[in-house]
């Protein structure tokens, strides 16, 4: 798996471009995980929209994973495990911070569980502990139908491209049925009963703040449409109907997204203003996306993370 470093510039060069503030400078590295179809950069283009440099800016170590776009959350979380002993091994920190938005949660989740160790925080972002409902209207395509098959070869086509144009090293398959077994209501049971740490008991509570010595965080939108000028709006729009008047960012519902300590599960944002995509175009009736992690950075160092 291709593993990009956000190192930063040198301290002199930070010093002169930007301030000297400590702010967003925490004890462990951050580790960025993306969600289902997402990557590192396409053509210059950064999943995670300007939040790196934010983050950067004021102190903090920043690396960014690539996983396979599409697959089940155990795959993937191996295959960032590999990258987070590779980054405790180039930054010397003896433990990391994750971050997952999307499908990054469970996987982010996976590695805590079984390398506690490693890990000094989860945070979640948007993820669907507790399944999409989104993915579950899209199970009702019978399994085994040539429809079930036409449509898993379109998805696992548009996985390969983006994996094609991020400059991925990696050749693992594309497993688009993985990931729907992983992302729905069935699934994600599944999953919770093998790795229940963080998540809550009871339908829309908090979870364990901490478990084996992990800090477990978590926030989300329920915004589905943010701004007019961004495209991705109307495809977010129509997917949240499949939640049926439950407050959603257009793929996840605001119950399934908590985790841990629950910052705030109600921004006015969709499933990509939480990542400050589509190019930053998100609601200017709410906080930037970026600062939301430029301050959730400055909670970890508090926390001494």
């Amino acid at each position: 798996m291709a593993l990009t470093a956000m190192l930063g510039v040198s301290s002199q060069a930070q010093a002169f471009w930007f301030s000297s503030s400590d702010y967003t400078k925490t004890k462990y590295p951050i580790v960025l995980t993306h969600g289902m179809l997402g990557f590192d950069s396409i053509l210059g283009v950064d999943y995670w929209y300007g939040i790196p440099s934010t983050l950067r800016k004021d102190g903090a170590t920043v690396y960014i994973t690539e996983v396979s776009q599409l697959d089940t959350s155990e795959a993937r979380g191996e295959q960032l495990l590999a990258q987070v002993e590779d980054i405790i091994a180039i930054s010397g920190k003896p433990k990391v911070n994750l971050i997952g938005h999307s499908h990054g949660g469970p996987t982010i989740r996976y590695v805590a569980a079984i390398r506690p160790d490693l890990v000094a925080s989860v945070t979640s972002v948007g993820a669907p502990h507790k399944g999409s409902k989104t993915a579950d209207f899209i199970r009702n395509v019978p399994p085994g139908s040539a429809g079930e098959t036409i449509l898993a070869g379109i998805v696992n086509g548009l996985g390969a491209l983006i994996n094609f144009l991020s400059g991925s090293s990696s050749t693992t398959p594309q497993n688009a049925l993985g990931s729907l077994e992983s992302l729905n209501s069935e699934g994600a049971a599944r999953f919770n009963a093998r790795y229940p740490q963080g998540v809550p008991t009871s339908a829309c509570g908090e979870g364990d703040y901490t478990v084996n010595g992990v800090r477990y965080y978590s926030w989300s939108g329920t915004s589905p449409l943010t701004n007019v000028l961004d495209i991705s709006d109307l495809m977010l729009g129509a997917s949240s109907l499949t939640f049926a008047g439950e407050a959603n960012d257009g793929l996840v519902g605001r119950c399934s997204s908590r985790l841990g300590m629950v910052i705030r599960d109600n921004y006015r944002m969709n499933h990509l203003d939480e990542v400050n995509q589509v190019f930053g175009l998100t609601s200017i009736f709410e906080t930037n996306p970026a600062s939301v992690y430029r301050q959730h950075a400055n909670r970890l160092k508090n926390a001494g993370l």
